[in-house]
């Protein structure tokens, strides 16, 4: 007869790194043994903690996460460090969870560890991604209970200036921490470029990038060279943008996807669509691979051009990439605007058989290219299935084609209309104006009055 071996520790610690769903890795966690004996109690590894809780904080399995944690408490074998708590502050931020992560900072000292400026830091970067920002003051007036601002608070104070469109406060954070003797790093130049190219100061984010080089020795990343090329591009100074590729270039720092896509909308966006083509083929040699971005941008430029086969073609062939909604809304939309609804209809009817799902966009398009091309019968259906399925049709949309109908004098179709507009609870005063103000008008208002009739009832 048999038996299973018993897993060790450093076993289960394997086992969990491997295991790539958080459920199973979860519940691996739980029992690790079959058989497990009660007066050996299985012997976590600080490892395994600092796996599962990554894994379940990850995969926002916040209750599972918060049960290893509970467990992790009850541990006295090892010292359980800041880092962790400053990773879960950090999921909790990212899901805008600001209660939750502010629990967690809270309860760091009941697990024998010390709050420092590395998880006040966390904190404050979470209320920052929640738009806290009363809850940063509140904490900014005590940062010295947990020790001396680094440049990463220092960093993310200028990006809470930035974000809040305060450049000048911005920069006075900047001239504080230089002050107070904490050197800049590319994150702190990355950050302010980006807050200077939001506000349209391009000129001031180029000179601060020499700056960096010059005065303080640091090399810009690619964060901070695809910044300034997006700022470049919106102006359309594409001589510029091309400068600061070569730039990349001359100091290795290499291209990613993001970066190629906004040079090759740029240049789309000029009209330049050979230099894009030529961009683009550079970007397949740099072994950079086109992305979802890239072909949105090419199926895009096919539309504009008219050329639907291409935009098509594009859609069946997509390397690497998988087409998203915004793909087929694109084409969608650039059909209906030409008056090809018959297209725009079979291609978001064939979405589903894509395995891609309609969406709110997806619906709105359809229904105005519709009403727009007088199709009111496949309208009405596209706006019942909308309604159905929960999305909000937008009110002038409705408005305009319940006046159309009307105008139309087509009271049955405009009797079904009103129906599904009522099971959606999306009457509203301008319907009943249009229809009231179309009834005064008729001189045999027999079929009016009935519609009026499904108002009330609606």
């Amino acid at each position: 007869m048999t038996t299973s071996k018993a897993i060790s520790p450093f076993r289960l610690s394997s086992l969990l790194r491997q295991q790539k769903d958080p459920a199973l890795a979860f519940e691996l966690f739980k029992n690790p043994n079959p058989k497990p004996d009660p007066k050996k109690p299985f012997r976590y590894s600080w490892h395994s903690y600092d796996l599962i809780i990554t894994k379940l904080g990850r995969a926002k399995m916040f209750d599972q996460m918060e049960q290893v944690l509970q467990q992790l408490k009850q541990e006295t074998r090892f010292i359980v460090r800041e880092e962790l708590f400053c990773e879960v502050i950090s999921f909790y931020g990212r899901a805008r969870l600001p209660a939750c992560a502010l629990q967690t900072f809270q309860s760091i000292p009941s697990f024998r560890c010390e709050q420092t400026i590395k998880s006040l830091n966390s904190l404050l970067n979470a209320f920052l991604n929640c738009k806290e920002y009363e809850k940063m003051r509140g904490f900014l007036s005590g940062i010295n209970e947990y020790g001396t601002p680094d440049a990463c608070t220092y960093n993310i104070l200028i990006n809470a200036c930035c974000i809040g469109g305060d450049i000048d406060q911005a920069w006075d954070v900047f001239d504080e921490m230089l002050r107070n003797g904490v050197y800049p790093t590319v994150v702190t130049f990355g950050t302010l470029v980006h807050g200077l190219c939001l506000s349209g100061q391009l000129q001031e984010a180029l000179k601060l990038k020499e700056d960096m080089m010059r005065k303080f020795n640091l090399k810009p990343n690619a964060f901070l060279y695809t910044t300034l090329l997006k700022g470049l591009c919106q102006v359309e100074e594409l001589s510029w943008a091309f400068r600061i590729k070569d730039e990349m270039a001359s100091n290795k720092v290499k291209l990613d996807a993001a970066a190629y896509n906004t040079l090759i909308a740029a240049l789309f966006k000029v009209g330049r669509k050979e230099e894009a083509l030529v961009v683009m083929e550079e970007m397949k040699k740099s072994n950079c691979k086109p992305d979802l971005v890239t072909y949105n941008v090419m199926i895009s430029e096919h539309c504009r051009e008219k050329n639907f086969g291409e935009a098509y073609k594009i859609l069946d062939q997509m390397e690497n990439s998988k087409p998203n909604v915004v793909s087929y809304n694109v084409i969608i939309d650039s059909l209906c605007r030409e008056g090809k609804w018959i297209e725009a209809n079979d291609l978001f009817q064939d979405m589903p058989r894509r395995k891609c799902a309609p969406d709110i966009v997806s619906y709105r398009t359809l229904f105005d290219g519709l009403c727009s091309c007088m199709q009111f019968k496949e309208a009405a259906f596209i706006l019942d299935e909308m309604i159905f399925k929960g999305y909000s049709p937008l009110c002038a949309s409705i408005n305009k084609f319940v006046d159309k109908l009307c105008k139309e004098g087509n009271f049955e179709l405009l009797s079904e209309v009103i129906t599904s507009l009522g099971r959606g609870n999306f009457l509203n005063e301008d319907i009943w104006n249009i229809v009231v103000s179309i009834f005064c008008r008729k001189e045999k208002p027999s079929e009016p009055f009935q519609l009026f009739d499904t108002l009330l009832v609606s």
